[in-house]
This record gives C-alpha cells, structure tokens and sequence, in this order.
C-alpha cells in the first residue's frame, strides 16, 4: 500500500443520512464518552451500533477492505466519530498508541471547503512531504497507523461528520 489508499463505500448513499441523523440525535447526550479536547472541542465521540444501527455495516465494510489491503483476516475495528463545527481544525496526531495495523477515516457528511486531511510522508522516500486529500463524503481513506496527520479548517457554515477507524488482530 503507498501512503494512503482512497476506497469509495460501496453503501454510502443509502446509510450516511442515518449515521448523520443518529450522530446528531445523541452526540450531546450526557452519557457519551468524549476524548481528545483540543482548542475548546472534542476531537474523539464515541457512538456506536447500540445508537446507530447503520454503524454495523459500515464498519463490517471497512473491516473487509482493512482485510483486503493487509492481505490478513480476523481484523476488529475500534472507531470514534470525529465532528467538526465551522472553524474548527483537527489536530496533527498519529494512532500508533497501542497495536494497531492500520488505520482509516471516513466521511459521513463532508460540505465543500469544511477541511481535508493532510497527511505526511515521513518514509526515507518521502522526505516529510505534506499531501492534501480532498474529503469527499462516503470515502474511506487507509493509512498506516504511524502516519502523522491533520485536518484542515473547516471553512464552510456547516458541520463536517467523520469517523476514526483503527485496525487491529481479533484476538
């Protein structure tokens, strides 16, 4: 796998309002585990099947192109939703904390100009080149774990949704 690998959901039109809708139904609720505070806004949300029964499909996808890219089987996702009001940005970060194999985002709801991710290619090759990928809704983007990153600010008078995937051996 290069840097990064770009793969379009095969069911974004048909789930991503729902996520969407169960996301903004209860990320407020006061019982939601939140991470990462970084300039005032939580940076990790997590929600789940039990709040958004699309979320099992859509992570069975990812956890299927996971497999496919690695060229392994028994991967298990962890995920996290990642919700950006205007002006906001996502801090430059890495998630090799633990032992993950691989890593993804993907987008839920994406309006013009609310953010790309910027990624760096610290590889011998690579030299530290910083790369901007335009954030289109229903992409995952694949990375490895160890790959620093970013997102842009969120230019737009609208939300942006996505989320956080790592992968991992199912033991």
């Amino acid at each position: 796998m290069d840097i990064y690998q770009k793969i379009t959901s095969q069911n974004a039109a048909e789930q991503n309002t729902s996520i969407e809708q169960g996301f903004l139904k209860h990320y407020q609720d006061t019982d939601i585990r939140k991470t990462h505070l970084f300039e005032g806004r939580y940076e990790n949300i997590y929600l789940d099947e039990r709040h958004i029964l699309e979320l099992k499909p859509l992570i069975q996808e990812a956890v299927t192109q996971a497999e496919q890219l690695l060229g392994t089987q028994n991967l298990r996702a962890g995920y996290w939703f990642n919700y950006m009001p205007p002006d906001a940005t996502t801090t430059l970060h890495t998630h090799d904390d633990d032992d993950e194999l691989l890593s993804a985002v993907y987008y839920v709801y994406v309006p013009e100009d609310s953010g790309n991710l910027i990624i760096y290619d610290d590889t011998e090759s690579g030299g530290g080149e910083r790369i901007e990928i335009t954030s289109r809704t229903g992409d995952f983007i694949f990375f490895k774990p160890d790959v620093r990153h970013e997102v842009s600010k969120n230019n737009s008078s609208e939300h942006r949704i996505s989320i956080g995937i790592n992968f991992g051996l199912d033991r």
